[in-house]
């Protein structure tokens, strides 16, 4: 069983920058992980997915060339890093995390993390 914590959300002014944390419990070295968020009234949308071999897709038309993904399989930690936000950035940020499957779709992720709020907003 794989367990997953976020941290690192907050309220931020457009332009700024956070960095996302994604904790989880036991060797998800072999993983494959991802970032999803959801906003209000809004189905859960891909934001950026890295396989067990750091394989990186990002969500193109939503945030490449503003975040960064990436992982630290020796602390079973993956992250992201914000830059430039957008008030179109809010949103509930998830982590997830699978053994076999990987890719934009939410339903290929077993595990998932309870989420992290992030705000942006003048």
């Amino acid at each position: 069983q794989v367990q997953l914590v976020e941290s690192g959300g907050g309220f931020v002014q457009p332009g700024e920058s956070l960095r996302l944390s994604c904790a989880a419990s036991g060797r998800t070295w072999s993983y494959n992980m991802g970032w999803f968020r959801q906003a209000p009234g809004q189905e859960r949308e891909f934001v950026a997915t890295i396989t067990w071999g750091s394989r990186i897709t990002y969500n193109a038309d939503s945030v490449k060339g503003r975040f960064t993904i990436s992982r630290d399989n020796a602390k079973n930690t993956m992250f992201l890093q914000m830059n430039s936000l957008k008030p179109e950035d809010t949103a509930v940020y998830y982590c997830a995390a699978d053994s076999r499957r990987s890719g934009p779709d939410p339903r290929s992720y077993d595990y998932w993390g309870q989420g992290t709020q992030v705000t942006v907003s003048s």
